[in-house]
């Protein structure tokens, strides 16, 4: 069923789990994450990103797919830039959306975020902003303690802003790491004192098994993913290549699906939300 993320996230946070964020690209990417999701009995997080997919035409398509399905369903736009993006993916159906202005000033920051706060929440979207930056993996060793986020600035980020939860740095990286990711348990526990929205975790990819528990048992409750779903699809092809396993184009899709979804399943379960629809 499609619903907002503000009552899934309430939802992770009042029973300590965490819910999955995969970043889809496609129409068979957004449906192998809803039947994951299904399979698993758990809500899920549908994050369409700009750069990768055409956020209206395959946000109507997982709008319509999120209404049929038999667990709850967000769709939701993954960095958001421009108000022209969050005005699209409304216009779509999206019932949850990220503003993405967390390069800019906080006062900045705050002004794009509160502009979209207030009609979003006019229509019953949902609205995560980053406060602090999560940079690049390739960029990881110079960089892992930069940007990270201020706590004081958090408390008044939320207050002046309305924001429904809040993305976190806290020493991860998007993409693939250069060196050792190094989470920051300590300031993550004070950020989660500090406000009572729900806490966002992006670049969880790489991240590490035990690091992503902990960070669910300090407050995060949804976590993104791509990179590491992306990878197990394309090692499973890659696999079946060397076997000579694979006859026809369908064939090679549908092992990469079946590569997404296991990783998903992986982690859904790893989050303690399997059972929870």
């Amino acid at each position: 069923m499609l619903t907002d993320m503000k009552s899934i996230l309430a939802d992770a946070k009042k029973k300590s789990y965490g819910v999955a964020a995969p970043n889809a690209w496609n129409e068979d990417s957004i449906r192998a994450a809803i039947r994951t999701a299904e399979r698993e009995k758990a809500p899920i997080i549908i994050a369409l990103y700009p750069v990768m997919a055409d956020i209206f035409e395959f946000g109507k398509i997982a709008v319509e797919l999120a209404k049929n399905a038999s667990v709850p369903v967000a769709v939701h736009l993954d960095h958001g830039q421009e108000l022209e993006q969050v005005v699209k993916a409304i216009r779509a159906g999206f019932t949850s959306v990220m503003v993405d202005r967390s390069t800019l000033p906080f006062d900045k920051n705050v002004e794009a975020v509160k502009e979209i706060v207030t009609f979003a929440h006019a229509v019953g979207v949902t609205v995560e902003a980053e406060l602090g930056h999560v940079g690049q993996g390739c960029d990881y060793t110079e960089t892992k303690d930069q940007g990270l986020t201020d706590p004081k600035e958090a408390i008044q980020f939320v207050e002046m802003t309305g924001v429904d939860c809040l993305a976190v740095a806290v020493g991860t990286s998007h993409g693939v790491y250069k060196g050792k990711p190094e989470l920051q348990f300590d300031l993550l526990s004070r950020l989660n004192h500090a406000v009572d929205v729900p806490l966002v975790l992006h670049g969880c990819s790489g991240t590490g098994d035990g690091n992503l528990k902990k960070a669910i048992g300090y407050g995060i409750t949804k976590l993104n993913l791509y990179t590491d779903l992306d990878m197990a699809g394309y090692t499973l092809f890659q696999e079946s290549i060397k076997a000579k396993e694979i006859s026809k184009i369908t064939e090679a899709c549908n092992l990469m699906f079946k590569g997404y979804s296991d990783k998903l399943a992986h982690y859904i379960q790893w989050f303690g939300a399997s059972g929870r629809a």
